[in-house]
This record gives C-alpha cells, structure tokens and sequence, in this order.
C-alpha cells in the first residue's frame, strides 16, 4: 500500500539496514569520505518484478505473455532533523512509458519528537489500505487507489493514527473551474507484539471520481461529486494472516457519467483474504486464498466475482518466486456483462533492494 505511513514503515526497515552497512563500512579503510556523508543522508531501495501468464478469457480466447511487469526505484533522503524528501519512479511495461515520477513528497516533521508531521507533493492519499498476498492487484485497489498532488497532515501517537488532505482532483463539477475542492480524511490504530499484529482503519473522500481506477471512465466534468468510504482490518497471529477491506461510492452517479441497469451506478468493491505463513525447506512460503467481488461496477470492467489462490516463497535473500491461480465471473448479460468466466495462472519473480 502506498501510502505516506506505509512509505515511513520502508523508510525506518531501511534505516535500520544503513547502521549495519555503516558499521561495517567505518572498519574499512579507505573509505570515501564523500560515499560516507551520502550515506548518511540518502538510501535507496528498489523492486523488480518479472511475470508470466496464460489466461483463458470470458469468451474462451486464449492469451500469454512474458513482461517486465515492475520495475520501481525509490530514493528517501533525510534533509534535516525535521525535513526528508521522497522520490519514486515506476515503470510498467505497456502501462507507464517512459519512466514515470509515481510518487514525490517534501515532509516536515519529527514524530519521535511531535506527533504532527506535514507531507506534500504527489501521493497516493491515503484511502484505503490495498494489501494483499497475491499477484493480481486487489479489486479493492482497482476502484479506490488514488494518486494526486495533495498536501496532507497526518498524527501519529501510540498507535492511533489520522490525517486529513485536499488536492485539486482531475473530475470537476460542471460549471466550477480549476481549484482546489477535493478533500479526504483516514483514521486507524494499529499494534504489534511478537506473535500478534492488528491495523484497522477508515477512510472517506469528497470525491471518489478521482481515483485512478474511475477517472478513466468517466467524462472530465461530472453534474456532482460523488463520495467514498472505505474499511480495513488487517488481523495476524503466529503465522497466520486475515485482510478484509471495503471500498464504496456513497452515491450513484449520472446514468450518463457512469450506467448501471438502467440508471446511475453506485459501484463498490472488497476483498476477503486468509494466508499461513511457515518454512518449507528452509525457505519462507506463504500460503493465501482469496475472495474478491464488485457491485455496479460493470462500466469499468471490473469482474462481479473474482477466486484466488497463491503460493510465495523466499527463494534467496530478498527474492520471491510466487504462482498464483486466478478464477473470474464476469457480470451477467442482463446486467452488461458477458455471463462468462475466465481463468489465469500467472508466475512471478520479484527482487527488492
């Protein structure tokens, strides 16, 4: 999930990596001094992710490819006590060309020290969760992600943690000119012991036509903007795991923005997801089943039902070989659909650095 709180979590596993790199780099002699001083203040980190799949579609075509799915580098620099920078390029094979500028933030604030801390630049807010165990990105993302140059204020003490932001989305009302008029807020608490974990959270948007997955389905300019809620629990203990999360329009849109049976769709989605964790061989290995589904949701091409099963395993360090099967069902005829199913097996490769 690619959140601001997400991107601190990184952010601290990182810092933890740079103090045994630097121990080891202060006993070698020689060391450049200037190499030394960067590595004090920036790190980087990456993600590679090679897949290949085979997919029998709704109505029995056949379809294969092998394809650089992800390719991400990110660069977080610690500019003073108070001040630290954000840099995240993407790339995607068929999807972002060239290179793309995903993410890019300017914070300020110390949460060791104040539990307010401000983030601006371009993000995704933070409406939603989106984590998961398999492959495929979760139904839930395709319908709430949304990334926009925002400014956000976000506390974090003891585990609760909020934050409210505004951003000038791409879907205008008819009439209203270019501004500022998007806004959301979240909420949620999370702990961790060493055998239990447990993060819930709840969010809300002003208009939920921004997200990314909408904004391409919809005309620029829509009659009135629409809001979104949306839920997660994210439960682990020992080695097992639970997700559950909820994404809505709180409203139907104009038959003509966006149709569902005859009228106004008010599209919503979620995703239900159980896995064990356990070493197989020596090696880390992930089982997880899941169950994901849409309402209204036809007009963006989005499966009514979709079944999931996956297998990860830590091959080497930092290197994960993951299978995964894919079941969905497309929306009836009645409804817009095709009525069909569709099958996919895809295999993944992923590096992270």
């Amino acid at each position: 999930q690619r959140t601001i709180e997400g991107q601190r979590k990184i952010i601290e596993q990182q810092s933890a990596e740079l103090k045994e790199i630097r121990a080891v780099a202060s006993k070698t002699e020689g060391a450049s001094p200037l190499l030394w001083k960067l590595s004090e203040k920036v790190s980087l980190s990456g993600l590679v992710e090679v897949e290949a799949f085979a997919r029998d579609g709704y109505e029995g075509e056949d379809e294969s490819d092998i394809t650089l799915a992800t390719v991400e580098v990110g660069l977080d620099a610690e500019i003073c006590e108070w001040v630290s920078a954000h840099i995240l390029l993407l790339w995607e094979e068929d999807d972002t060309e060239p290179l793309d500028v995903d993410e890019a933030t300017v914070t300020i604030g110390d949460t060791e020290r104040f539990p307010l801390y401000v983030s601006a630049g371009k993000m995704y807010v933070p409406f939603g969760s989106f984590e998961s165990n398999m492959i495929q990105d979760p139904l839930t993302l395709e319908l709430g992600e949304t990334r926009e140059s925002a400014v956000q204020l976000c506390l974090e003490f003891k585990g609760f943690h909020s934050s409210v932001y505004a951003f000038n989305g791409d879907i205008d009302e008819t009439g209203n000119d270019e501004e500022v008029n998007s806004f959301g807020a979240s909420a949620g608490y999370a702990f961790e012991t060493n055998t239990m974990a447990l993060d819930l959270g709840v969010g809300w948007i002003s208009n939920i036509a921004d997200s990314d997955g909408l904004t391409d389905a919809l005309p620029a300019e829509i009659q009135d903007h629409v809001e979104g809620i949306t839920a997660h629990a994210l439960f682990n203990y020992g080695p097992f795991g639970l997700m559950v999360e909820y994404v809505s329009a709180l409203d139907e849109f104009k038959r003509g923005e966006l149709a569902f049976d005859g009228s106004g769709a008010r599209p919503a989605s979620w995703n239900v997801e159980a896995a064990y964790t356990n070493e197989i061989l020596g090696k880390e290995t992930t089982f997880a089943l899941g169950y994901q589904g849409t309402d209204e949701a036809v007009a963006l091409d989005l499966p009514k039902h979709r079944y999931l099963a996956t297998i990860g395993m830590q091959i080497l360090k930092n290197t994960t070989l993951a299978l995964e099967y894919l079941h969905d069902e497309d929306y009836p005829q009645r409804d817009g659909g095709t009525g069909g199913e569709a099958d996919q097996v895809t295999v993944q490769v992923a590096v992270e650095f």
